[in-house]
């Protein structure tokens, strides 16, 4: 999470620079185009990866890289059907200019596709110093070439294929990092995706539905509103992006553990769970009140003041960031105890919700209907998951001690809100102080996190004891 976190700063960077270069209409085109190709890489996808991990995770040493190799060709393969498609779509549904850049983009998601596979490796062996790493320089190079593009005066297709040379220089780092742990090549062989696809389809579509929440809004709002509000919502999504990652990677990391106990230990698979949801909760709700705190200052430093209006639209999706936290927990539980169908009717569920909400109203609002959409979607989804993974498995119901503590801290956090006269930055740290002062306050946190802190620290948090748990 830490080397996200830098990362994170170079994306912000580089929108800055490429929004304001752009321009609205082309900024709102350029979104477009890419979450076209993430429909591709979600359908391609069809959680090949999560489950990956989860069955390279249970199954004998002997057994995974030839499955790995499987996932591979089939990942390559799907890739390239869906990217013929999308670009034919691109090309037809909107023009010529935005097809090329989507096929230059999917050419980048191909070899991305290719890296998520070989770094597996690094996943099951827990060695997420290097998997962050690679993440990270993934968007220093981006930050890098999208730079120079803007020198450069670049209009937008050059934009859409930064992706190609940067998927190549990480995926010939990853090769280096597993060399001699895997084979790297791709195995084509139909019998046996078959065999593999058949028991987890439903969670394969599910994948691709959960993955389109965001997507489909971006779509529905580019086709029932105008090119501005497009341009609103792209830019607020595209902060928002940035910071998805965060909860996969938080529950994500935990996920061989939670396939391990899954299998025989339900005692230690509801306590992994609790634990991780607990951590959730609290980063989820400080994002969120965080976001809606500082979402002038961000659209200021991202879009510039031609974008001033998406700042409203950005605190509600940060709602729905903030739970995405917590929905990514209970998904990862699920996925752990094999619940494929339960996860399918979940996620097809929420696409469906979402649309539902959607529709009406961004006819309704705009880009600041889409916003709210989105997020009462999320948050649904969210409850959904946790009920689907407690439902009947008393030893998986997670405490809800520290929820009275979070939503009071949640709470606190939003009075800066009406400190106006204060700059944007000064309420940022006020709202952050007073969110850790309640959660202290109220001991509404994990014991284990004192364990991670400095002795001097965690001497004097309350409830220590005057030593550490």
């Amino acid at each position: 999470m830490g080397g996200y976190a830098v990362g994170a700063l170079f994306s912000v960077v580089s929108a800055s620079l490429l929004f304001r270069h752009l321009g609205k209409v082309e900024a709102g085109e350029y979104v477009l185009a890419l979450s076209l190709v993430a429909i591709v890489g979600a359908l391609s996808d069809l959680g090949l990866t999560s489950v990956g991990v989860r069955e390279l995770s249970a199954r004998p040493q002997q057994e995974r890289w030839p499955l790995a190799r499987d996932l591979l060709g089939l990942r390559i393969a799907l890739t390239l059907l869906g990217s013929v498609a999308i670009v034919a779509i691109a090309w037809l549904a909107y023009s010529p200019t935005l097809a090329a850049g989507v096929a230059l983009a999917c050419v980048g998601l191909l070899l991305q596709a290719t890296q998520d596979n070989f770094a597996l490796p690094l996943l099951i062996g827990l060695r997420l110093g290097w998997v962050s790493a690679l993440e990270l320089s993934r968007q220093l190079f981006t930050t890098v070439l999208t730079v120079l593009l803007v020198l450069a005066g670049a209009t937008l297709v050059p934009f859409l294929g930064i992706s190609i040379p940067v998927g190549a220089v990480v995926l010939v780092a990853t090769v280096i990092l597993v060399h001699g742990t895997r084979a790297l090549t791709p195995t084509f062989d139909l019998t046996r995706w078959r065999t593999f696809l058949r028991p987890m389809l439903p969670y394969s579509l599910a994948v691709a539905a959960s993955s389109l929440y965001f997507r489909v809004s971006i779509i529905l709002v580019s086709v029932l509103t105008t090119a501005v509000e497009l341009s609103y919502f792209s830019l607020s999504f595209r902060i928002v992006e940035v910071l998805t990652i965060v909860p996969a990677l938080l529950a994500g990391s935990a996920l061989p553990i939670f396939a391990h106990a899954a299998v025989n230990d339900h005692e230690r698979l509801g306590y992994s769970i609790g634990r991780v949801f607990e951590v959730a909760l609290i980063v989820g709700a400080w994002v969120a009140v965080s976001i809606a705190v500082g979402a002038p200052l961000a659209i200021a430093i991202v879009g510039g003041p031609s974008f001033a209006p998406a700042a409203s639209v950005l605190a509600v999706q940060g709602v729905g960031l903030g739970a995405m936290f917590v929905s990514v927990v209970w998904a990862n539980g699920l996925l752990g105890l094999g619940l494929y169908r339960q996860i399918l009717v979940i996620s097809v569920a929420g696409l469906a919700l979402n649309a539902a909400l959607v529709v009406p109203l961004v006819s309704l609002d705009g880009a600041q209907g889409a916003a709210i959409g989105t997020a009462c979607a999320e948050i649904a989804l969210a409850v959904m998951q946790c009920l689907a993974v407690v439902r009947r498995r008393p030893l998986l119901r997670p405490s809800l001690r520290i929820v009275p503590g979070v939503a009071l801290a949640a709470a606190l956090g939003l009075a800066p809100l009406a400190l106006t006269g204060i700059p944007v930055i000064a309420r940022l740290a006020i709202s952050t102080a007073l969110f850790v002062a309640a959660l202290l306050i109220t001991r509404s946190y994990p014991p284990e996190l004192v364990e991670l802190l400095p002795g001097a620290l965690a001497y004097r948090l309350p409830g220590t004891g005057g030593r550490r748990t």
